[in-house]
């Protein structure tokens, strides 16, 4: 009995060994990492940079994002030309942003994150005073997150 469980001991010592122990993960860490990529993502609109919202949106093909008024937008070469004509369309963007929430997986391999926005922009001599709300899906990809998913509705008045 004794020889049988100083077996399993050793057993139960060598399959651990084989496994390294899981790295801890900062979440505050990786929650500002997410927070940094969604104001980036208000950066890349306001300033209308195209480089920047390419670095922090996927460019898989099979991605979905949905905006406030079109039909489904799937991956970067549908999203990018509109986010083009968005940016030769409007001028005077701001977007105020409140009421973000994060929340990130336990493995902190994938958050997901809402928030609202009061958007300003000019079309033509025409305001734009919208209540946004957003829903955010991000994956960390390697070392760095990127928005795999968005979903942008109006609000109702």
């Amino acid at each position: 009995m004794y020889r049988r469980f100083v077996v399993l001991v050793v057993i139960l010592g060598l399959v651990t060994v084989g496994y390294p122990a899981k790295a801890k993960v900062n979440l505050e860490a990786e929650q500002a990492a997410v927070k940094t990529v969604l104001d980036d993502y208000v950066k890349s609109i306001v300033q209308e940079d195209m480089a920047l919202y390419g670095r922090i949106v996927s460019h898989d093909t099979t991605v979905v994002y949905f905006g406030t008024s079109e039909d489904p937008i799937q991956g970067w070469i549908a999203l990018k030309p509109l986010i083009e004509a968005q940016n030769a369309a409007l001028s005077n963007t701001t977007i105020d942003v409140t009421d973000t929430r994060i929340k990130l997986s336990p493995s902190a391999d994938f958050a997901w994150a809402t928030s609202l926005w009061r958007f300003r922009a000019k079309a033509g001599d025409s305001a734009l005073d919208l209540q946004v709300r957003c829903t955010w899906i991000l994956e960390k990809q390697k070392d760095h997150w990127v928005i795999v998913h968005f979903h942008k509705s109006v609000a109702s008045k």
